[in-house]
């Protein structure tokens, strides 16, 4: 009987089952677990040299969860892999009518073609630049064409109600700004709070009612703020009717415009005017008639550089523009989440991973759909590191202690610097996944997904988990 069971035991060591990579947490992990009341029913975990085959910490690896924005890796890989590093996006101008004397006597065009990055001073390059190819008074209309994105109506509150968040904006082939205005709030010594626009937009209404609040704390001031956003045709307005910390000092506020198409017409209309242009007609959404003239193309920085905005700083619309720029295959056939989720799951087959094991729906993480198991991260980080493409995806991604959304975790310890982790918060989810060079000098990838209601709770399992991995246990 005992020497059956010794053969059993080394029949489920070979398989890979025996191990105490498949027999629990770490154990700083669980007690941090334990002391913050979740389960380690909610908890997964895969862990492994990459010099290994078998994982080192395998923890309910295969269990489906919400991987929050760390879905950013996959649409990252892909996006590198399937149109490369030097990948740029397209702003063209065109032009009906002719120009003559510095007048337009015409329509302007401008064509998106999904730029994630076109901030609100790259659009002001493109215009300097029309402005400098003759153009000073248009007198025609401004006709927006956004036909490269088919996309159904979007809500920005659907996802949390939090529909002024800046992580709600809508993408769309003409995104300008990230479609976010941005506010400074500034108090001031006599306790009152000033707030200032800082991107330019004509026809922004601003109702400021902020009230100071003393104490020594800076608790959710977004949420104080209570902002509230709304669109009128091309003008906006701003109601803060909520309350300011002192504490918490100067401070940026991006809030979601209800639609893009408002969004470009009043960041136009602004930079526009600063140039020394005039503009009589309207701001319409159309496509590009037969007939036009092109004028100009404005192009975004390489996909490489766009990337390290993205994922450094998890920028959920970047994620989704990238996401559905991979559904372009080179004719004129709209891009829309259906036909990117086919693309990735094509490239997936093509690089070991299991499409059935991944619930898409816009590639950013920001989704109350979207699942993967920490097996299949494992499996996508295994790939990248063996990808041609590997130096510009780890350095798209946050450093431990440095950077990004990892700046302000373990900053003053060992592990600082010795780590590229891609991090994703959701109301009830925490996760990570990525890399960390231990003492020893081997790189181990893992991928960490917590989904439970007190999920906020699991930072201090994290950070025992990153220690862990950098003492190589």
């Amino acid at each position: 009987m005992i020497l059956r069971r010794l053969h059993i035991f080394a029949a489920l060591a070979l398989l890979g089952v025996w191990s105490r990579g498949f027999a629990a947490l770490p154990d700083d992990v669980s007690r941090a677990l334990k002391a913050n009341a979740i389960p380690e029913s909610a908890v997964s975990l895969w862990a492994a040299p990459l010099d290994a085959a078998a994982p080192t910490w395998s923890h309910r690896a295969d269990t489906a969860r919400n991987p929050a924005s760390v879905m950013k890796l996959l649409t990252s890989l892909a996006a590198l892999e399937t149109l490369g590093p030097a990948y740029t996006w397209k702003t063209e101008a065109w032009t009906i009518g002719s120009i003559e004397n510095g007048t337009l006597k015409g329509d302007l065009v401008l064509r998106g073609g999904g730029d994630p990055f076109l901030t609100w001073d790259r659009f002001a390059a493109l215009l300097r630049d029309i402005r400098s190819r003759g153009v000073r008074d248009i007198e025609g209309d401004l006709v927006l064409d956004r036909s490269r994105f088919a996309l159904p109506p979007h809500d920005p509150g659907a996802f949390d109600g939090r529909a002024a968040r800046a992580y709600n904006a809508a993408p769309d082939a003409l995104s300008v700004n990230f479609n976010a205005v941005t506010l400074r709030i500034s108090p001031r010594p006599d306790g009152r709070i000033d707030v200032t626009p800082t991107v330019p937009f004509a026809g922004l209404t601003l109702d400021n009612r902020l009230r100071a609040q003393g104490g020594e704390s800076c608790p959710s001031w977004r949420d104080l703020v209570a902002p509230e956003i709304a669109a009128n045709g091309d003008k906006l307005s701003v109601r803060l009717p909520g309350r300011f910390p002192l504490a918490c000092g100067e401070k940026l506020l991006n809030l979601a415009t209800p639609d893009p198409a408002t969004m470009a017409a009043g960041v136009f209309r602004a930079l526009w005017a600063e140039l020394g242009g005039t503009f009589s007609g309207k701001v319409r959404s159309g496509t590009l008639p037969e007939g036009a003239t092109p004028l100009t193309v404005w192009l975004s920085p390489p996909l490489a550089d766009v990337l390290r905005e993205t994922d450094k700083y998890s920028n959920n619309l970047m994620a989704r523009q990238i996401f559905l720029t991979l559904a372009f295959d080179g004719s004129d056939v709209a891009a829309t989440p259906e036909r990117a989720s086919e693309r990735v799951r094509t490239w997936m087959l093509q690089r070991g991973l299991d499409p059935q094991q991944w619930v898409l729906e816009n590639g950013s993480g920001l989704s109350r759909q979207e699942r993967t198991t920490a097996t299949q991260l494992g499996a996508l980080l295994r790939a990248a590191w063996a990808s041609p493409r590997m130096p510009e995806f780890m350095a798209a991604q946050p450093v431990i202690g440095i950077d990004g959304t990892m700046k302000k975790r373990l900053p003053d310890t060992p592990l600082a610097g010795r780590g590229y982790v891609k991090t994703g918060t959701l109301d009830g989810v925490r996760s990570a996944a990525g890399y960390v060079l231990d003492a020893k000098g081997r790189w181990i990838a893992f991928a960490w997904l917590v989904n439970h209601p007190d999920a906020d709770g699991a930072e201090a399992a994290f950070e025992a988990l990153l220690t862990t991995l950098y003492g190589g246990r």
